[in-house]
């Protein structure tokens, strides 16, 4: 699929669209107290949106082709949509921003990062 998405840049861009919207999406939307603002549910979903986001922006970016520079800017734009993300939820009703949350976010962008990283160096 990667390599798909590497010939098909505008494939790799939408799904990277995609992704920020749902993030987005879901940042606005309000949870009774206990369902789905804490515990592993949250942590995993926290990783893995910014897991995929990430490497659907690195692909978006590099085409495929190792450049530091680029994928050090990739990690950047992620962490920044993290932090605004978190931002974002001081003013959605019965939410609130956690570094916790940017903490998984930033681990989850990190590891994606030096995974795609690897696999363009590899391929």
């Amino acid at each position: 699929m990667i390599k798909i998405l590497e010939e098909n840049r505008w494939l790799a861009i939408i799904l990277t669209l995609i992704s920020a919207s749902l993030i987005f999406y879901i940042s606005s939307m309000t949870f009774p107290a206990g369902d789905g603002s804490s515990g592993p549910y949250a942590i995993i979903y926290h990783f893995t949106a910014f897991s995929y986001l990430t490497l659907f922006l690195l692909i978006s970016l590099t085409k495929g082709k190792p450049n530091k520079p680029i994928i050090i800017m990739g990690i950047i734009l992620a962490i920044i949509y993290g932090i605004s993300d978190e931002i974002h939820q001081l003013f959605v009703p019965g939410r609130f921003a956690s570094i916790k949350d940017i903490i998984i976010n930033s681990f989850g962008i990190l590891l994606t990062s030096l995974a795609y990283s690897n696999y363009i160096k590899n391929h």
